[in-house]
């Protein structure tokens, strides 16, 4: 079975907390540090090469995402690294590079979160929408286009499906560990 690959960079190494899922195929190369019952899905790449990236409890990074970080440079002295907080989700597909990503926000499928944007806590950006460099989605929000742009505030129920969908992908990545581990033992 095709297992994920972890590749030192630059002297830095990924981190990986024993409670989180990093499944076969994934690819985490340089300085990534995965909080607890964090999952990272098959075919993501989440490449720390240039600067960090760092990805909170329970959080959700879904199938074929790419993650990636800005290098320092003149005027921007630190870059942009990518910091995810506590219990977001990333769809699928998704393109989320050097920017913040607070507790409990949502990226929908096929999104792109370019350098130096941030999506505030209980705030969403659409499926398919990009957010261009240095925008901000204040909480409580919804975002949709190219470019984005402020469509509604978010409703309860949306904010507690969000909430529902955390506790679904933490179940979800304990089932795949079990099969993993289930495949990996027959003959």
């Amino acid at each position: 079975m095709d297992r994920p690959h972890f590749l030192t960079f630059g002297g830095k190494s990924p981190r990986i907390d024993p409670a989180a899922f990093v499944a076969p195929g994934a690819q985490l190369i340089g300085d990534v540090e995965i909080g607890p019952e964090a999952s990272i899905w098959y075919n993501c790449v989440l490449r720390g090469d240039v600067n960090r990236i760092r990805i909170g409890a329970r959080s959700n990074v879904q199938d074929g995402t790419v993650i990636h970080v800005d290098s320092p440079k003149p005027g921007a002295e630190e870059g942009h690294p990518t910091i995810i907080g506590e219990e977001v989700l990333i769809g699928h597909l998704a393109m989320v590079h050097g920017c913040i990503l607070h507790d409990r926000a949502f990226v929908g499928l096929g999104a792109i979160v370019m350098d130096g944007c941030e999506i505030e806590s209980d705030a969403m950006l659409a499926a398919g929408a990009m957010l261009t460099p240095g925008k901000r989605i204040p909480a409580g929000q919804l975002w949709a286009g190219r470019p984005a742009k402020y469509v509604r505030d978010l409703t309860a129920e949306e904010l507690a499906g969000q909430r529902a969908g955390v506790a679904h992908y933490v179940e979800l990545a304990r089932r795949h560990v079990e099969a993993i581990r289930l495949t990996a033992t027959r003959p």
